[in-house]
């Protein structure tokens, strides 16, 4: 590959945290360059992990708290607040003992999540309302629920109304707001209402805000505001690693970073 050029440019971020022959080997063979959009990922992302704005709010949703605790970790020492929604905080509220009923929580990350709250104390915030429903289905009957009254069989789909105003109230003074991970179960419009109400109000607000890939870019294309949002990433997997603050192959191989 190296053979075929004079120069090396790596313009694919999304595939940065992988150490393949056409991310960083090539990259041992020729001067290597970041192309302008790893160049705008790496300026925007970094934003969130040096030398950050305040306030700054940093967003996590998503169905494992297990994927994401070396985020949470990190996200910590940087942000003023974390807020937690989707299935994740799940496991927060069980930690909290919250009967979820039959809710997705990961038992087994139920202790860890315990200990990251006694380390966040007040700077981390759950939700205290979801929308419930009988079954995980599109058609599912569903209701608003305060979260330690989940009706027996049932299961939160999404954050309520409560929620979506207390989380608002913070996001509305941020100067900086990082958001990786859904709040709810969007792929179901039932359940998609919170995840929405936020990138909408996120679109109004003055802050700079950086939307990890995958399902979060995928949310805020489908309520509509994707270009209000300040960046929103092109790499699922490699934004979460960067904001764990790991080191990209892709990355690391490259002579000019930015």
């Amino acid at each position: 590959m190296a053979a075929l050029g004079d120069v090396f440019v790596n313009d694919a971020f999304g595939s940065a945290h992988r150490a393949h022959a056409s991310t960083e080997g090539v990259a041992r063979f020729l001067p290597a360059v970041s192309g302008f959009l790893m160049e705008q990922e790496l300026e925007y992302l970094g934003r969130a992990t040096d030398n950050p704005a305040h306030p700054y709010v940093a967003i996590l949703g998503g169905a494992k708290v297990s994927d994401k605790i070396a985020v949470i970790e990190n996200l910590l020492t940087r942000c003023d607040t974390l807020i937690i929604g989707g299935g994740m905080a799940n496991t927060f509220l069980a930690a909290k003992g919250y009967n979820l009923q039959n809710s997705l929580v990961e038992a087994g990350s139920v202790t860890t999540a315990q200990a990251i709250m006694a380390k966040a104390g007040d700077r981390l915030l759950l939700p205290v309302d979801g929308v419930a429903a009988d079954r995980f289905d599109a058609a599912a009957a569903s209701q608003v629920v305060d979260l330690d009254k989940v009706p027996a069989g049932w299961r939160v789909l999404d954050i309520g109304p409560r929620s979506i105003a207390l989380f608002g109230e913070v996001l509305t003074r941020a100067k900086l707001v990082v958001w990786n991970g859904p709040m709810g179960v969007f792929e179901f419009a039932p359940f998609a209402e919170g995840t929405f109400a936020l990138a909408r109000l996120l679109a109004t607000t003055g802050a700079t805000t950086v939307i990890g890939g995958g399902d979060s870019a995928s949310a805020v294309k489908k309520a509509g505001v994707a270009k209000q949002m300040t960046h929103v990433s092109t790499g699922g997997g490699a934004s979460l690693e960067y904001l764990e603050g790991r080191v990209l192959p892709g990355v690391a191989a490259l002579n000019d970073k930015r």
